[in-house]
């Protein structure tokens, strides 16, 4: 065989080579994906962290400053001071808060995601060929109405999200200012409080997909990145049931970290995890219900928060009250009033992902 000849063979196999250790690396995202999502055997979960044990290695706590901890408690919050914050050590960016909400704060943004935010003009995942256009509009108040067991098992599990101010176009992957409607309140300023407390930065909470996840369902692997700014981080909040979430690199060549999200977790993105592949492969009974522990405390009445009680120049409300809906936290306390989102959450884990849209100031796209 000539010299050249033997070069090119070379670089035929060196090429093969690179070829089948990509895909070998390519496929630790997806197996990892797979061992988990599997029904029967039951996956071994002996590696996933678990922040609600104190002897898992891998994660050291993240230290909130003395000044980011606020006097002001956000309603449905506990106080800054009290929280649990951890990074994982291979994992640099992302930030896991272990719960804290209180049982009614918690109730409230369940309450918010199901029979709320799924309402016109947010945008909402059913198919008009499948459901009526009053299904589309106002799903919640349809599926409680719904006297037929079938069609209403169907409506609940073909609802799986709702987008809130930019809509993403699913087929551009982009945003517009074409579909986009008023981002809520609450949510933004919940998401403020939570870049403030953490010492993120300035925040602007422009965009939310808020999806529901069935037991049994899943979320491939993917990376957020349609969005203008890709320095602000991702606020994803955690209701409801279990689920295992996986967290890589920015390629699926490495191997994910495997974490439990219970109810009221918060998961931050920022920095390197911020354009990472992440997934949902599994979604499964809670061990406990901590929204619904007994007696449920009532929290403090919703005041505006008082400048005077912070321990440093923070900004925040000064004039106006929480931007809660002050009738609806408290109804949220009353069991007969949250019955029907108990039964609802029953099967389910809800999830918000908050998203800054805009680059600081930019006005529009």
């Amino acid at each position: 065989m000539s010299t050249e000849s033997t070069c090119h063979l070379a670089g035929i196999l060196e090429i093969f080579a690179s070829n089948s250790i990509f895909k070998q690396y390519e496929i630790m995202f997806k197996d990892s994906f797979k061992f988990y999502k599997a029904k029967w055997p039951i996956p071994d979960f002996s590696d996933v962290l678990d922040f609600n044990d104190n002897t898992t290695k891998g994660i050291v706590e993240f230290g909130l400053d003395v000044d980011s901890i606020y006097e002001a408690v956000m309603p449905g919050l506990k106080p800054v001071y009290s929280w649990k914050c951890y990074e994982i050590t291979d994992r640099p960016g992302l930030i896991f808060i272990r719960n804290p909400f209180t049982p009614q704060g918690q109730r409230y943004w369940m309450t918010r995601c199901v029979r709320d935010y799924p309402k016109r003009p947010n945008v909402v995942n059913l198919n008009a060929k499948l459901f009526p256009q009053t299904v589309i509009d106002d799903w919640w108040s349809c599926y409680q109405n719904c006297s037929d067991k079938d069609d209403k098992r169907r409506m609940k599990v073909a609802m799986r999200w709702t987008t809130l101010g930019y809509h993403h176009d699913w087929d551009s992957k982009h945003y517009s200012e074409r579909m986009k409607n008023k981002f809520p309140d609450d949510l933004a300023q919940l998401s403020e409080y939570f870049s403030k407390a953490l010492r993120l930065g300035k925040y602007s909470a422009e965009a939310a997909i808020v999806n529901y996840y069935p037991i049994g369902t899943t979320l491939a692997g993917h990376t957020d990145h349609s969005e203008s700014d890709l320095e602000a981080p991702l606020f994803s909040f955690s209701f409801g049931q279990t689920a295992i979430f996986l967290i890589g690199g920015t390629t699926k060549e490495e191997k994910p970290s495997a974490l439990f999200l219970r109810s009221g977790d918060v998961v931050v993105m920022a920095k390197q995890s911020r354009l990472c592949y992440h997934a949902v492969p599994r979604v499964m009974k809670a061990n406990i219900e901590n929204w619904n522990e007994f007696p449920i405390k009532r929290d403090v009445p919703l005041e505006p928060p008082n400048p005077k009680k912070l321990k440093c120049d923070i900004d925040l409300p000064t004039t106006d009250d929480w931007q809660l809906d002050t009738k609806l936290f408290e109804n949220c306390a009353d069991e007969n009033f949250w019955s029907p989102f108990r039964q609802f959450v029953n099967d389910s884990r809800i999830n918000i992902n908050v998203r800054q849209v805009l680059k600081e100031g930019q006005e529009s796209l």
